[in-house]
């Protein structure tokens, strides 16, 4: 079999049987492609790779391309699950990758904006406009419900229960969760579908709540892109993404007394680990309120 081949096998393997996400499969495949490109520059195959091989890969990846010891860990575990993949399926006898140890990775803990900063973000942004008012939309979503881009944009108008003030969302391995949403999410979601959904598809169908100009679904880049726009008008300083407001959901349940487990199942996490990060930035945040308002502090 050619080493092209077995990879398009592992991929398909990913997509139907573990039921991975169109995200995860195609950063296990770059990963399986990058090393397989440094392999064939040393004229060797990836079906015949050794563990030293493996080893040799990640350090140049570290020197010489200076990737972090993240991406050093999400290469050398896609190279595991292949080959635990070529084991299983007997395409090898073995597989090089299982004694060598991940890289430590060291945890960085992601921004998120103060509530304050939250509430400027939203007061920039006008409910006037047919496009604004779908971006609030999308943001207040995000914010206020946790959910990840990639599920917002994926939605389609049927998710909404109005009624019953949630969504069916669908999110990493294809779990679907439902999640609340609040008084200000209905508000806006209603406005919007009421003033700008069938202005801005112009006559053209769609089953997607969230429309771009061209009558197709909001994309994650578009999504990406204006939220810079409306935060450069606020001169917020911090590296702010689609993803921050997610984290700002999560620091603000924790900050105001919310267990972990019911944030975890909000935000989907399969493995509450995940979700302890938020934790951190909960303390961190409470440390400065206290370090700021209380007279020893």
């Amino acid at each position: 079999m050619e080493e092209t081949q077995a990879i398009t096998r592992f991929k398909r393997f990913l997509q139907i049987e573990k039921g991975l996400s169109l995200n995860t499969v195609y950063s296990y495949t770059y990963d399986l492609k990058k090393f397989n490109e440094y392999l064939s520059s040393n004229n060797k195959d990836i079906l015949a790779a050794t563990q030293d091989d493996i080893q040799q890969f990640l350090k140049f990846e570290k020197i010489k391309k200076n990737n972090s010891s993240r991406t050093l860990a999400r290469s050398l575990a896609a190279i595991r699950q292949f080959y635990n993949f070529l084991a299983d399926t007997e395409i090898t006898a073995e597989n090089p990758a299982s004694l060598i140890e991940s890289p430590r990775i060291e945890r960085n803990f992601p921004d998120f904006l103060t509530i304050k900063e939250v509430e400027r973000l939203f007061e920039s942004i006008s409910e006037d406009d047919s496009y604004q008012l779908r971006d609030k939309a999308i943001f207040e979503l995000l914010y206020s419900s946790g959910l990840r881009i990639s599920e917002a944009v994926e939605l389609e108008y049927a998710d909404v229960d109005f009624a019953n003030s949630f969504i069916s969302v669908v999110g990493k391995g294809d779990k679907e969760r439902i999640v609340p949403i609040n008084d200000e999410v209905k508000r806006l979601l209603e406005k919007y579908l009421r003033k700008s959904r069938s202005m801005i598809l112009g006559g053209r169908e769609s089953d997607y709540l969230f429309i771009s100009k061209k009558g197709s679904k909001l994309n994650r880049k578009s999504v990406w892109r204006l939220l810079k726009n409306y935060v450069a008008q606020t001169r917020i300083s911090k590296n702010i993404t689609p993803h921050t407001l997610r984290h700002s959901f999560a620091t603000h349940l924790l900050e105001n007394g919310a267990d972990l487990r019911s944030v975890q199942e909000l935000l989907g996490h399969m493995d509450i680990s995940t979700t302890q990060i938020y934790t951190h930035l909960a303390k961190e945040s409470l440390q400065k309120i206290h370090a700021k308002y209380h007279p020893k502090g």
